[in-house]
């Protein structure tokens, strides 16, 4: 579903921190939504993103996330959580748990975001290894394998271009360029690389915030927004919290709120009545 959603157009994916963000997405009409590590860390276990959750707590929360939206879940797994056969199980779990695309990438641990300086890299063939490892271990041919490369933030521009391609020879279906310092750079590296591509806007890091329409227009099919609604609403909460603490009250806060009703609707709420007066005839 995700490939084809992807071939007929470049879609948005904003970062859904859990279930309830993920269904407002989906209502909001984006096609797809992303399940990002460094959201997920923050925002559920208050923990940096440096590879500090496991698998198990990954797996779990990616099928609360599936199990309440439509639409396809790019899964961020950082970097396998191991080696060659930690990578097996690793696609294996989130496949189960309902990812339609499992995103590794090419750091050593312990891993940093991918807008830090102080990141190493594995060899370009140890990433092979966990690619081909990665490719042979989904059980349905439609799960896109993501392969992320920091090496424009490590080594360079020309480096990143040349794993990426080692990366698709490997058995990576799309190509995750982390870190491209410029508008140049983006439109270079979707000039190099024929797959499909990935751009990451995230804020506050070291690539230009650039448009959906010129990444789709330089060739880009999905465009990542990973932690963007986590720090809107971190924002938000931290806001609420000095008001009440000022004044005592939320009184005039209601009208920036989303209502009772409203949030029922999010949770169909009113199905659930309805199905349970039929059970009780």
């Amino acid at each position: 579903m995700l490939r084809e959603i992807v071939a007929a157009g470049a879609v948005q994916a904003p970062g859904a921190p859990n279930a309830l963000i993920g269904r407002l997405i989906e209502e909001m009409g984006f096609a797809a939504m992303y399940f990002s590590g460094a959201a997920f860390s923050a925002g559920t276990l208050a923990l940096p993103d440096i590879g500090l959750f496991t698998l198990t707590e990954l797996a779990q929360h990616v099928s609360y996330l599936t199990a309440r939206v439509s639409v396809p879940v790019i899964v961020d797994a950082d970097t396998g959580f191991g080696e060659t056969a930690n990578v097996e199980r690793t696609i294996a779990d989130l496949e189960r748990a309902g990812a339609a695309a499992i995103q590794l990438e090419d750091q050593e641990l312990p891993k940093r975001c991918g807008h830090l300086s102080g990141k190493s890299l594995v060899t370009a063939e140890a990433m092979c290894a966990k690619l081909r490892a990665a490719a042979a271990a989904r059980s349905d041919e439609g799960t896109v394998i993501l392969a992320r490369t920091d090496a424009r933030g490590v080594e360079s521009f020309d480096a990143a271009v040349k794993r990426a391609e080692q990366y698709i020879a490997a058995g990576a279906d799309w190509i995750f360029p982390e870190a491209l310092a410029t508008p140049e750079e983006f439109a270079a590296f979707a000039k190099a690389i024929e797959v499909p591509l990935v751009a990451n806007m995230t804020e506050f890091g070291k690539s230009p915030l650039l448009s959906f329409s010129e990444l789709e227009d330089m060739g880009y099919r999905v465009v990542l927004y990973p932690v963007t609604l986590l720090r809107v609403a971190m924002k938000a909460v931290e806001s609420t919290l000095a008001l009440l603490a000022a004044d005592g009250s939320q009184h005039e806060l209601l009208d920036l709120m989303q209502t009772r009703q409203e949030l029922y609707d999010l949770l169909e709420y009113d199905s659930y009545e309805e199905r349970d007066r039929e059970y009780f005839g």
